[in-house]
C-alpha cells in the first residue's frame, strides 16, 4: 500500500515506516545502503526491479531526510515513469504530494503517460505545467505531441506546435517528427506530408513517421513513391521501414508489392528481426499465399505469440480449419488474441459447437475473456439458437461489472433477436446510451422483421431518422423484410422508390428480393416478374428462389420450368431448390414433374440436405433429425411417433405431409 510522503515525513519513529526501513535491509538493496544517502539513491533505483523495492527505496528516502530534496524525488518521480520495473501511477502520487513540482518532474511524468494507456493524462500535466507558469522544453513537447496523436487530438496539437513556435524550437527535427505522427493519427496525409517536405535535415525517424503514417492509412502508392525517394537519397531503411512497407502491402493485399520488398531485403542482405518476419509471415499469408508464408514460418526460429497467431490467422481466414487447429495445438504458449482467431475460425465456418467447446477450455486455462471473446461467442449463441449460453454470456458481462460498447450491446440484441427473445433485444436497445451506432439500428429493425413486427420495424425506422442517423442498404433490407413478412406492399413500394431518391442508397440484389419477395406473397406475380426483368443487375438464385417460393404460394406452376432452368445454371447442385420446386408439383398435383424432378435429382447424385433440428430441455441443448437412433430412448420416441401417425391417418391429416416426406 502507497504511503504518502505526508504521512511518513511526520511519523519516521512510527511503526509502518520503521516495518519498511527493516525490510529494506533484508533484501539485496542492503549493501548499497553504506553509501551516502544522497549518492545511493540512483544506485538503489537501478537495482530495482519490483514494486515492493520502489517503496522501500521511498522509505529510505524520508527516513534519511530526503523528502525535500528535488534532485533525488525527481529521480524518482523519473524512474516510476520511464523504468521497465518503475510505477506510473506511484510517480503520480508522489508528484500529487510536492507543492512545487519542477520541469524535470512534469516533463517525466509526460514522457510516461505518453506511452502509456492513458495518454490523454500527458496532455493534462502539460496543461497544469503552463498553467504554473512553467515553461516547457524540447523534452516535453515531443511526448505531448505523441499522446495528441495517439488521442486524434488535432487542436491540442496546433497548440503546442504554436507555443513550440513561440519557444523557438519550432523548427527541431524531433518537434516536426512528432507533429507528423499527429497529422496521420488525425487523418490529414497532406498536413503530414507538408510538414515532412518542410524538414530541412530530415533523419531516418522523418522517414519511417511518413511511410509509416502513409501505411496506416494504406497509401501503398505514396509509401512506395517515398521509399524510392529515400533510396535515392542514400538513406538505408531499417526494420521499422520494412515493417510499414510490408503491413500496407497486407492491408492493400498487393502480393507484388510485397514480394519486391522481400526481395530487396533478400538482396541487400539485410538482417532481419522477428518483426520483420512477422510482417512477411502476415503480408504473404493475407495475400493468399499461404504456402510461402507456411515456408517463412517454418524458418523461423524464434517465434512468439504473433508469429504463431499470424499463420492461425491466415489459415482460418480461408477456411482451412485442420490447417489452423495444427498451428494452435502447437502453440508452445497462446495469448487472448490466438484463442480468439481459433475460436472465430469456428465460427465462421460454422462450427459454433466447437467455438463453444473451446471456449470453455479457454476459461480452464485461467486466460479471461475480452469484449472481441465475448462478442464472437454470442455470435455463435445466434447461429445456434443457443439461448442458455447466450444468457450465461449476458450474466458473465453483468456479473463482472463490464460496460459493454456498443458493439457488444449489438451482439447481445442479435443473440436474443435470433434466439426468439425479442423482448429482451428491445429492452437492450432502449437501455443503451444515446451513442447508438446504424449498426445498432440495423440489428433491431432486421430482429423486428424477423419475428414478423412490420409496424414496429417501421416505427424505429422513423425514430431513426428522427435521431439524425443515416440508413444504409442493410437497414433497408431489414425494413423491406419486415414489410414482407407482414404483407406491406404500399409500404414497401415506397422504401423501395425512395431508396435513392431521397436516401442516396443504391439498390443491391437483396432489396431487388425483399421485393419479389413481397409482391409473390400477396400474389402479385406480374409485378415481381417485371420486376426481375428490369432489374440492371443480373438476378441471383436468391431472387429466382423468392420467385420460385411465390409461385408456391399461389399455386402457380406455369413459370415453374423457366425459373428452373435459371436456378439450374446458377445453382447447379442445390437441392433444397428442387425439392421447393417438386412440392410445386407436387401440390398442383402433376406427378409426371414431380417424377421428372426426382429422376434429375437421381441422375445428378443430388440428396435432399437433412435438416437439423434442436431442443433445450433442462438448460441442455439436444439436436437431432429425421430417423436420428442415437439418443437412449429412441425407440420409445419412434413408438410414440408412430401412433400419432396412425391418428392423424385416421382423421384424413396426413396424406400432404406424407406426400412431401417422399422427396
Amino acid at each position: 500500500m502507497f504511503l504518502s510522503l505526508k504521512r511518513l515525513t511526520v511519523c519516521s519513529r512510527h511503526k509502518s515506516a520503521l516495518l519498511i526501513f527493516n525490510a529494506l535491509h533484508t533484501t539485496s538493496l542492503d549493501p548499497m545502503l553504506k553509501s551516502p544517502p544522497q549518492e545511493s539513491i540512483q544506485l538503489l533505483l537501478d537495482k530495482c526491479s519490483t514494486t515492493t523495492e520502489l517503496k522501500q527505496i521511498h522509505a529510505r528516502i524520508i527516513l534519511g531526510g530526503l523528502s525535500e530534496e528535488a534532485l533525488t524525488l525527481g529521480k524518482l518521480i523519473a524512474f516510476c515513469a520511464v523504468a521497465d520495473s518503475g510505477d506510473l501511477r506511484y510517480g503520480q502520487a508522489v508528484f500529487d504530494q510536492i507543492a512545487e513540482p519542477n520541469r524535470f518532474m512534469f516533463n517525466s511524468l509526460i514522457r510516461g503517460y505518453s506511452g502509456s494507456d492513458d495518454p490523454s493524462e500527458a496532455i493534462s500535466l502539460y496543461r497544469k505545467m503552463v498553467g504554473s507558469g512553467i515553461s516547457p522544453n524540447e523534452f516535453t513537447l515531443p511526448f505531448v505531441l505523441k499522446a495528441c496523436a495517439c488521442e486524434s487530438a488535432y487542436w491540442e496539437a496546433v497548440l503546442v506546435h504554436g507555443q513550440a513556435i513561440k519557444l523557438g524550437i519550432g523548427s527541431q527535427v524531433c518537434i516536426l517528427n512528432a507533429l507528423i505522427s499527429v497529422y496521420i493519427g488525425c487523418g490529414l496525409t497532406s498536413g503530414a506530408r507538408k510538414v515532412f517536405d518542410d524538414i530541412s535535415d530530415r533523419t531516418l525517424v522523418s522517414w519511417n513517421s511518413m511511410i509509416g503514417g502513409y501505411s496506416k492509412l494504406g497509401c501503398l502508392k505514396e509509401a512506395f513513391l517515398l521509399f524510392q525517394e529515400m533510396r535515392q537519397l542514400g538513406i538505408e531503411p531499417d526494420g521499422f521501414t520494412f515493417v510499414s512497407l510490408l503491413s500496407v502491402s497486407s492491408q492493400t493485399r498487393d502480393l507484388d508489392f510485397g514480394r519486391y520488398v522481400h526481395l530487396y531485403i533478400e538482396i541487400t542482405g539485410t538482417p532481419t528481426d522477428i518483426y520483420v518476419q512477422n510482417a512477411l509471415v502476415d503480408m504473404y499469408a493475407k495475400s493468399g499465399d499461404l504456402h510461402t508464408a507456411q515456408e517463412l514460418f517454418d524458418q523461423i526460429h524464434n517465434k512468439n505469440v504473433v508469429t504463431w497467431t499470424s499463420m492461425i490467422s491466415a489459415y482460418a481466414n480461408h477456411g482451412l480449419i485442420e490447417c489452423a487447429e495444427k498451428i494452435f495445438d502447437q502453440m508452445p504458449m497462446k495469448n487472448l488474441v490466438s484463442w480468439n482467431s481459433m475460436i472465430s475460425c469456428y465460427v465462421r465456418e460454422g462450427h459454433c459447437r466447437k467455438a463453444q467447446d473451446l471456449f470453455y477450455k479457454m476459461c480452464h486455462k485461467k486466460v479471461v475473456p475480452d469484449e472481441n471473446t465475448l462478442i464472437i461467442l454470442l455470435s455463435a449463441c445466434s447461429q445456434l439458437g443457443d439461448f442458455v449460453m447466450g444468457k450465461k454470456t449476458h450474466n458473465y458481462i453483468c456479473r463482472n461489472n463490464l460496460l459493454p460498447s456498443v458493439s457488444l450491446c449489438n451482439a447481445l440484441m442479435d443473440m436474443y433477436a435470433k434466439c426468439g427473445a425479442i423482448g429482451i433485444a428491445l429492452d437492450i436497445f432502449e437501455q443503451m446510451s444515446s451513442e447508438k451506432s446504424t449498426v445498432s439500428w440495423n440489428v433491431i429493425v432486421g430482429a423486428l422483421a424477423l419475428h414478423g413486427y412490420g409496424y414496429k420495424a417501421i416505427e424505429v425506422f422513423e425514430k431513426m431518422q428522427v435521431d439524425g442517423i443515416s440508413p444504409d442498404g442493410i437497414t433497408f433490407t431489414g425494413l423491406l423484410s419486415a414489410c414482407s413478412h407482414c404483407g406491406l406492399v404500399d409500404k414497401g413500394q415506397y422504401y423501395f422508390d425512395s431508396m435513392t431518391r431521397i436516401y442516396g442508397v443504391q439498390h443491391e440484389i437483396e432489396h431487388y428480393a425483399c421485393m419479389v419477395d413481397l409482391l409473390g406473397r400477396v400474389g402479385l406475380l406480374e409485378k415481381a416478374i417485371k420486376l426481375i426483368g428490369g432489374m440492371p443487375i443480373k438476378p441471383d438464385v436468391v431472387v429466382w428462389g423468392a420467385l420460385l417460393g411465390a409461385c408456391r404460394i399461389c399455386g402457380y406452376t406455369g413459370i415453374g420450368k423457366l425459373i428452373l432452368k435459371q436456378l439450374l445454371e446458377l445453382q447447379p447442385y442445390s437441392g433444397g431448390l428442387y425439392v421447393l420446386l417438386s412440392n410445386i408439383y407436387c401440390e398442383a398435383q402433376r406427378w409426371e414433374d414431380v417424377d421428372k424432378i426426382r429422376k434429375l435429382m437421381k441422375d445428378r447424385g443430388i440428396e435432399k440436405c437433412i435438416a437439423i433440428s434442436s431442443i433445450e430441455i433442462d438448460g441442455c441443448i439436444h439436436e437431432f433429425m429425421v430417423d436420428d437412433k442415437r439418443y437412449e430412448g429412441s425407440d420409445g420416441i419412434f413408438v410414440i411417433l408412430e401412433q400419432l401417425a396412425d391418428h392423424l391417418k385416421l382423421v384424413g391429416c396426413l396424406s400432404a405431409i406424407l406426400d412431401e416426406e417422399e422427396i
